[in-house]
């Protein structure tokens, strides 16, 4: 199988697949931090998405090429602007619209909507709960990584075409720690306490669980 995992520089997703013998590469703007430059590339992700023939370079220099379509796209687009954590910002004020950031969830929802309107029979697009006023399409089921084998709390969504939904695979019930809460500022833009967690950097936080990626690799792959 011909996977894409877009916007992700980890490469937990990639590796997942890689490891269960699909040809998986990671596509992110940035340099991929997971190990394997021979998966990734780096770059724009938009020109690959639909697939048709599109030749591309991994971070190893190696050049490969893609016939046809993907045979899934699993994609990670940013949240910054279009997460209900981020709400408290969106309106500063009760009854009071902050525009630039509206702007940019607007430019952050057309890049979602690359993803969902793609070219391909096989799609999963992964985010928090989105803001409301955004509009996007709904979603297909909410997860959480205490159901894949992690004992902590992180509600994400997930949107799926042609796709089963994304069945547990371990459950833990006790000693569940909160993952995030709110993002990593307030809405007076002061750094939050941290969670049960030690660390605040968003790169981290937005890291796929192992067991999350593993089901998708067992389940979909």
């Amino acid at each position: 199988m011909r996977v894409l995992v877009a916007c992700e520089e980890s490469q937990r997703v990639c590796t997942a697949f890689r490891e269960r013998g699909h040809e998986a590469y990671s596509c992110d703007i940035q340099e991929c931090s997971g190990g394997h430059p021979e998966w990734h590339i780096r770059g724009d992700c938009l020109p690959l998405i639909n697939g048709g023939g599109y030749s591309f370079t991994t971070q190893d220099g190696q050049i490969h090429r893609i016939d046809g379509k993907w045979d899934l796209l699993i994609a990670h687009p940013p949240c910054t602007y279009l997460s209900n954590c981020g709400a408290a910002r969106l309106f500063p004020h009760k009854g009071e619209l902050n525009r630039e950031r509206y702007e940019l969830g607007l430019q952050g929802k057309e890049f979602f909507m690359k993803f969902y309107n793609a070219d391909c029979d096989r799609i999963c697009i992964e985010n928090p709960i989105p803001t409301r006023i955004f509009q996007l399409p709904p979603y297909s089921q909410t997860i959480q990584p205490w159901q894949f084998g992690h004992p902590y709390s992180k509600k994400t969504c997930l949107w799926l075409k042609g796709l089963p939904p994304l069945m547990p695979t371990e459950i833990i019930t006790g000693n569940i720690i909160s993952w995030v809460s709110g993002g990593s500022k307030d809405g007076h833009g002061n750094p939050r306490k941290q969670s049960g967690t030690t660390f605040r950097d968003s790169k981290t936080k937005s890291k796929t669980f192992e067991g999350i990626a593993r089901a998708m690799a067992e389940q979909w792959g």
